[in-house]
């Protein structure tokens, strides 16, 4: 996503899908250039560092823009929340190349099924 033009135009092709009757999970990425951004942060505090607090770093990124997206969503009038991986939960194989492995589909039915919310019946420890 390059901005917050681009934020609004996934938005407004999120909103068509749900008037027409869709549940809609949307996948984000970090807006342009802020990847590349923290990785230099990362590369700037230390020349070795822990792959794992590389990726909390990087992360940080998409999480802006899925906030940044539900912010826009609900101001059209649409129940959106942002959820990070490890809340629906998403499984990856480690960290910093890590693979998606599986996605738990019974805790997305229930958040879908829950208009968004989570509530504490989904909830992982």
């Amino acid at each position: 996503m390059a901005g917050i033009e681009r934020i609004r135009a996934v938005a407004a092709r999120v909103k068509r899908e749900a008037d027409s009757g869709n549940q809609v999970a949307v996948v984000v990425s970090a807006m342009a250039g802020e990847t590349d951004r923290l990785v230099q942060l990362c590369r700037e505090a230390a020349a070795l560092y822990d792959p794992r607090e590389y990726d909390v770093v990087v992360a940080s990124g998409e999480q802006v823009t899925s906030g940044l997206l539900a912010i826009t969503l609900q101001g059209m009038g649409l129940n959106a929340k942002s959820y990070m991986g490890w809340q629906l939960p998403i499984r990856a194989s480690g960290h910093t190349a890590a693979l998606i492995e599986g996605i738990d589909v019974d805790v997305l039915e229930r958040v879908f099924d829950d208009g968004g919310s989570r509530s504490s019946r989904v909830s992982r420890a």
